[in-house]
């Protein structure tokens, strides 16, 4: 055979023999039902060291596995399978998922910060995967949090949301992102905005706990914790550089918001970087053209000539002075040099603005509008966290995860009054560091976790007057305390799983916490405080015992009973600021924590294949609660501020509160491209003398028709709200009629309302998706109950995401 041939010959065999070899390496993974490829598979070994996702055909490499590792699989669209090396070389490299008839996720990390199976866990918990998010388009973190029909939102102002879980909000709820608590030292009994600086075009996946989270994530943690991952840096799991990039560009036209986001990964076997940023503005939200004229806005102020200048709204449903915009940044650095250590750098970054706080710009008195400007300066966050797992395997641990995180916070707010040229300007900036190990062993049976954890906050508030005309700055009373204000927290955590029978799991745990709060007064020239500084230092035991029965396949009883408490934070104890009109809060130095018991008792059945329905009923006793309420300063119960006689308050431990209700949701799947899904939510909460709870909403949920194939999915649905009358509004709800419409007496309410919507997204080739919408199709005019902002009137969003 000439030399020629031979090399030739040769080469073929290497090239077949190499071509068996990489084809050995590359499984297929396709539907069970069509044979079509199903991309976006997770693909990873049991100790998730090892993690990719299909490709659009469906494709994965493995040769970066173990020959002894088992591969899971899991979609959401589809049953979670599992399958060693060995049987995939005996199928061909072929797996076949079957199609999932109900959207039920199997495994959950919040309950005790480790994945566990959902269905041995007794608390309730609803997760918001990434593909809702990208199906959805929320605005912001707190519009993705509306779209689990589960969670309240109140929005002060168009930059705003603050949600509501199980009666409980702002500060009696919990944010935590890579497993760092967001809430901070002055986290308010007022509505809140924080959640928004969260970019949710960098969120992977969501978790919603239900109920006292105490005994894992320890104050604040009372109505529930939104616990946030954001999207993780990839490994390799081939020879070659994994990269992946995703981009997006959305409008809206209610607010005529314009976003562009990009974010790319690339990965090696070992190293891998993860990096997004997000923009995005919005301009002056447009309500509903149909309902309530009390929510139009029919003038404004502006500054003009050096003279404040009421103009008349030439559409007064455009809500004048509401828009802002955002930048986001997040970045990931992953270094795992072997199976047992993974090592990660987080980033997150968002700055926003100036926020117009619109629900004081459509305050009158006397007759004219109250304010000349109102508007929170740009709202800066920025967390840096260090995340260590290890997984030795030894007799005290089988897994170690140790989060050490700095957070830098800065806020402002900026108030002047109408035909007054002097603005009044506070800023607060805070400085949280935390750290926190998690221990997880194994000991037979028995699944066993516990932990430790640290926290600081350093809050430094300071406040002046500056002449808007002359740039003449005065003295300011500050928000908070001017000198030290530091809050710090030290606990200790355990708990267990325990199967009492293959079929019945119960769950423990108890927790020790240590808060102490010192501030100092450097000038009290301003109120003449009988104090100059206020020192509190409380111990809390919290507890949660808890069982599920798995009474067979389709069947499923849960009960649990969990304790949980807030500890007064720098802003419950030194705040001086002006709640509304005619009233001014000051500090409490004698404030002790607020405890809530809570039980829970819930079933999920199915039933003839094709309907799932889950059933949760909820009782939760808040003991000792920090409450505003009158007050005496230095003997009087009013005092001259911001130029006004205004009556004192003050936050109090009073009396005790009961919240109860009960949350029903049903999946229908008559058909496998078609499922009907609806929820709703009952809540019901009075303080001990039957006066309504503050943070109580209105009954509410949604119902979607769901039409969905490979390349196209359809959602025609519609969120629903109950009438909150005058008789079942809270106080501080009905000192603020402004913000809602009248009834037949002259009385402030909140109307019902539903809105009809329908989005659509379509699979444009291989790497483009096109997302459509129109929110609020008939163009309701209604404001959700708390809101100081109408919601929006018809909206049309367009989306492109490029996946490359």
């Amino acid at each position: 055979m000439p030399g020629d041939m031979k090399n030739m010959f040769f080469s073929l065999i290497i090239f077949i023999y190499a071509s068996n070899i990489l084809s050995a390496q590359t499984i297929k993974v396709i539907d069970s039902e069509d044979r079509k490829p199903v991309k976006d598979v997770a693909i990873f070994n049991q100790s998730k060291t090892r993690f990719g996702y299909t490709d659009l055909s469906g494709k994965f490499r493995i040769e970066a596995f173990n020959e002894s590792d088992r591969l899971y699989f899991q979609h959401p669209s589809y049953e979670n399978i599992d399958l060693s090396i060995v049987q995939l070389r005996d199928m061909d490299n072929i797996v076949l998922l079957q199609y999932k008839t109900f959207e039920i996720e199997e495994f959950v990390v919040s309950a005790n910060k480790w994945e566990q199976n959902k269905n041995e866990v007794p608390n309730k918990i609803t997760p918001i995967r990434m593909a809702e998010v990208e199906f959805v388009n929320p605005q912001t973190a707190a519009d993705l949090l509306v779209a689990s029909g589960e969670v309240y939102v109140q929005k002060s102002q168009l930059g705003g949301g603050s949600p509501m879980i199980r009666g409980f909000a702002t500060h009696r709820v919990l944010l935590v992102v890579d497993g760092v608590r967001m809430n901070n030292a002055i986290f308010r009994e007022g509505n809140l905005q924080n959640v928004i600086a969260l970019d949710p075009n960098m969120i992977e996946n969501t978790e919603i706990v239900f109920g006292p989270g105490a005994v894992i994530y320890g104050s604040d943690a009372i109505g529930g914790v939104m616990d946030f991952h954001s999207k993780k840096a990839r490994l390799s799991t081939g020879d070659k550089l994994y990269y992946k990039i995703n981009a997006l560009a959305r409008s809206s036209t209610a607010n005529n918001e314009k976003t562009a986001h990009l974010d790319f990964n690339i990965g090696g076997s070992k190293i891998a970087f993860i990096a997004g940023y997000t923009y995005s503005y919005y301009d002056d939200l447009k309500m509903g053209s149909k309902g309530n004229e009390n929510y139009r806005r029919y003038e404004y102020q502006q500054w003009l000539g050096n003279v404040d200048v009421i103009i008349p709204n030439t559409d007064p449903d455009v809500q004048v002075a509401s828009g802002y915009s955002q930048h986001n940044f997040s970045s990931k650095l992953r270094f795992q040099p072997s199976e047992q250590l993974n090592v990660q750098f987080i980033n997150h970054t968002s700055i926003s603005s100036d926020v117009p706080r619109y629900d004081r710009l459509i305050q009158y008195r006397g007759g004219s509008l109250r304010y000349g400007d109102w508007y929170y300066g740009p709202q800066k966050w920025m967390m840096n966290n260090a995340t260590i797992e290890w997984k030795p395997g030894n007799r005290l641990f089988d897994a170690l995860k140790i989060v050490a995180a700095r957070q830098d916070f800065a806020e402002s707010r900026h108030d002047r009054k109408l035909n007054n040229t002097v603005i009044r300007e506070r800023y607060e900036e805070v400085i949280a560091y935390s750290v926190t190990a998690d221990f997880e062993k194994e000991m037979g049976k028995n699944l066993i976790f516990y932990g430790l954890e640290a926290i600081t906050n350093d809050v430094n508030s300071t406040a002046g007057g500056r002449d808007i005309i002359t740039g003449e700055t005065s003295p300011e009373a500050s928000r908070y305390p001017d000198g030290i204000n530091r809050y710090s927290s030290f606990s200790v955590y355990g708990g267990f799983k325990y199967p009492l029978s293959g079929s019945v799991f119960l769950n423990g745990g108890l927790r020790y916490n240590y808060t102490t709060l010192h501030s100092t007064f450097i000038d009290n020239s301003f109120y003449n405080f009988p104090f100059d500084e206020i020192d509190i230092k409380n111990g809390a035991l919290t507890g949660s015992v808890g069982a599920v029965w798995q009474i067979d396949d389709i069947t499923k009883l849960n009960i649990n009973g969990s304790t949980g408490f807030r500890a007064p934070n720098v802003d419950d104890a030194g705040k001086v600021f002006d709640s509304e009109p005619g009233a001014v809060v000051v500090p409490n130095p004698d404030l002790k924590p607020e405890y809530a018991y809570n039980i829970d008792v819930g079933i999920t059945r199915e039933l003839f294949k094709i309907l799932h329905f889950e059933l949760t009923g909820y009782m939760t006793l808040l003991d000792n609660a920090m409450v505003r309420r009158e007050y005496l300063f230095n003997g009087a119960d009013s005092i001259f501020y911001q130029n006004e006689m205004s009556q004192v308050l003050a936050i109090v431990n009073a009396g005790s509160a009961t919240v109860y209700g009960g949350h029903i949701s049903l999946q229908f799947a008559p058909a496998r491209y078609f499922r009907v899904k609806s929820n709703l939510n009952l809540t019901k909460g009075t303080d001990n003398e039957g006066v309504p709870f503050r943070h109580v909403p209105p009954t509410f949920g949604s119902t979607h028709i769901v039409y969905e194939n490979k390349k196209i999915k359809l959602d025609l649905y519609s969120f629903y709200n109950g009438q909150m009358s005058y008789e079942n509004m809270s106080p501080s709800e009905i000192e603020k009629p402004y913000m809602y419409a009248e009834d037949d007496s002259g009385n402030p309410y909140s109307p019902s309302w539903y809105t009809i919507n329908l989005k659509v997204s379509y699979q444009l080739g291989n790497l483009a998706l096109i997302n459509a919408g129109i929110e609020n199709i008939f163009d309701s005019r209604y404001r959700p109950y708390a809101s100081g902002i109408a919601a929006p009137g018809r909206n049309f969003i367009i989306a492109l995401r490029l996946k490359i």
